[in-house]
């Protein structure tokens, strides 16, 4: 095989350029320039034995010799022009102008040449053009039909071979037309078995694609049932290729997602248009007792009617990827807009009640100082001077409530605040913290109510934490609470909680407004239209104290019938903190609150 390889080198380098660049179609030159050129040089350097064994050539043997020229010229022209198609038509013309010429020579239609016609359109197939097959059987037609007119008609030289010479010519054209025929048909073979390797590295590439492509390739029928998948679906889906054909990968899309699934399919298939569409699929995980939903990722387009030839329906083909990721960075993304809006709105709700509830003491205090500083002029008497300075007093105080509550919630969400648990009878703590607020309450037509037990075991907590967390509450309570209104206040343990209960009847909290309850700076009412003062920093600080104690809050509210508060406090937080933190997720009881007997239970 290597003592070829120059030759084949050689003939490589003579395919035009523009065959060069597809490999059936060099296949093919390369088929139609070595025999001829190869042939015609081999039986041009014979030609020289031959004149010594036969001695002096007839005219008709030097025309024949002449002839093998041709093939060689004929390649030349290919090789030149990479006409492959014109190169054919000139070969079987050449080819069948000697069988001619051969023929009327040696016995018109019955001559041994005559043979030789059969070969041209054989020859001309090779072409794989049926323009070409079809000239080249016309001259052999025309050729043929001339040898039997001409023989008809006597007009053909008269002079036939003797019977011996005769049956030597015969049994040379059967021969080489043999020959010839079997180089044909290697020549088909070659190019037939050429064309099956290409296709088969081409279908292998294809196949190669498809197994290490981690998108998925799928084949539907317009009505959305899958006819082929590649085998990257099973990771994706967690499911064999077979469980996914037909209506499998149909019956895996979420159910309110199979609209918008079977829609672009069908889109695709009717108007032959592109199509892209996300949806979730069940993807059923070998590790994972149940299935999930996984979101997929897919573009779809008709296939082109022109290789679907006689299919009674446009096709679509599909390409699937798992976008779960994407998609939960875009909730991500869209939780911290949420977010960062919430915070935009938190400053301006800081600004607007800051500027309530920061001028409002300040306008009284320069107000009445004012007046002070002039009492000689206003003729201010003793009662009057008394009343405001216990105004000036009263707004000083409401001043410093505000900056303490700002910078004690500042502390707490820095994690700047400290605490100092110590051992201490809780309901010593949360009796003094009502009984401050007593008079308040009292003043405002409001009976509050508390309703401690006495046996409420020993607390491990930070006193002053505990004791600001109630007057919050209850404060808070007095605040929404109309004339003649009721606060309670109750409480209860078991082996490893305090739950302490603060229920009011006051206005109530929507629904709308209950899961924010606890928020810096927000308030159920408008900053604007709102009746009550304050800051909404009262729950967010119990909250906060709570968090630091290892404790919870839970609210239960209705519009126009009350609200009740239930917090719940570790009877150790210092061991309850440590706990939490050597956890990877700290325990969150769910505190119950029983409305019909007022009694709270924590259930885990």
């Amino acid at each position: 095989m290597g003592s070829f390889a120059p030759v084949r080198e050689y003939i490589d380098s003579l395919i035009h350029p523009s065959a060069k660049q597809d490999t059936l179609t060099s296949s093919r030159h390369r088929a139609f320039i070595a025999p001829r050129l190869l042939g015609s040089l081999t039986a041009l350097a014979a030609f020289p034995v031959y004149v010594s064994l036969r001695g002096a050539p007839s005219a008709l043997e030097v025309v024949v010799f002449a002839w093998l020229i041709a093939p060689i010229l004929i390649a030349y022209y290919l090789s030149r022009t990479g006409q492959f198609e014109s190169a054919h038509v000139l070969s079987s013309l050449a080819l069948t102008g000697l069988v001619t010429a051969v023929a009327v020579e040696t016995g018109g239609i019955g001559s041994f040449a005559a043979i030789w016609l059969v070969i041209v359109p054989l020859e001309a197939a090779l072409s794989a053009s049926r323009r070409v097959v079809a000239l080249a059987s016309t001259f052999a037609i025309c050729a043929a039909g001339f040898l039997l007119v001409m023989s008809h008609l006597g007009a053909l030289p008269t002079g036939v071979p003797l019977a011996q010479e005769r049956a030597a010519l015969a049994a040379l054209g059967i021969i080489s037309a043999s020959l010839y025929a079997t180089g044909l048909a290697l020549g088909a073979e070659s190019l037939a078995r050429t064309s099956f390797w290409l296709l088969y590295a081409e279908e292998d590439r294809y196949r190669l694609l498809a197994r290490n492509m981690t998108d998925v390739i799928t084949r539907h029928a317009k009505n959305g049932t899958v006819q082929f998948v590649s085998l990257a679906a099973e990771p994706l889906f967690g499911a064999k290729v077979q469980e996914l054909l037909g209506h499998g990968l149909f019956e895996r899309v979420h159910v309110s997602d199979r609209p918008a699934y079977l829609s672009a399919l069908a889109d695709s298939a009717a108007r032959g248009e592109s199509r892209s569409v996300e949806f979730r699929v069940r993807r059923a995980a070998s590790d994972a007792p149940s299935s999930q939903f996984v979101w997929v990722e897919m573009r779809c387009r008709a296939v082109d009617r022109a290789l679907l030839e006689g299919a009674g329906e446009r096709e679509v083909v599909a390409v699937m990827r798992d976008v779960t990721k994407r998609k939960e960075q875009e909730a991500a993304l869209e939780e911290a807009r949420a977010e960062a809006e919430r915070a935009n709105d938190a400053k301006s709700r800081f600004l607007a009640t800051m500027s309530h509830e920061l001028r409002t003491p300040l306008n009284a205090i320069i107000g009445f100082s004012e007046m002070l500083t002039k009492e000689g002029s206003m003729m201010i008497d003793a009662k009057r001077r008394h009343d405001y300075a216990h105004l000036i007093n009263d707004s000083g105080h409401h001043l410093l409530s505000v900056v303490n509550g700002i910078l004690d919630m500042s502390k707490i969400e820095s994690g700047n605040f400290e605490i100092t648990p110590e051992p201490f009878a809780p309901r010593r703590v949360i009796a003094e913290s009502a009984a401050l607020l007593g008079y308040k309450a009292r003043e405002m037509g409001i009976d509050l109510v508390v309703d401690l037990p006495e046996s409420l075991p020993e607390l491990v907590a930070d006193k002053r934490s505990l004791s600001q967390i109630m007057l919050n509450l209850v404060s808070n309570a007095i605040k929404f609470t109309k004339r003649g209104g009721r606060i309670t206040i109750g409480a209860c343990a078991d082996a490893d909680n305090l739950t302490v209960l603060v229920e009011d009847t006051g206005v109530g909290i929507g629904s709308e407004d209950l899961p924010r309850i606890g928020d810096p700076f927000f308030q159920a009412r408008s900053s604007y239209d709102r009746h009550h003062d304050g800051t909404g920093l009262g729950l967010s600080i119990v909250k906060g104290l709570l968090g630091l104690h290892g404790g919870d809050m839970a609210i239960t509210s209705k519009l126009g019938e009350g609200t009740r508060v239930a917090i719940r406090l570790p009877l150790d937080c210092g061991a309850a903190r440590k706990r939490e933190a050597a956890a990877s997720t700290p325990r969150r009881d769910q505190i119950t609150v029983d409305a019909s007997e007022n009694r709270v239970r924590i259930s885990a």
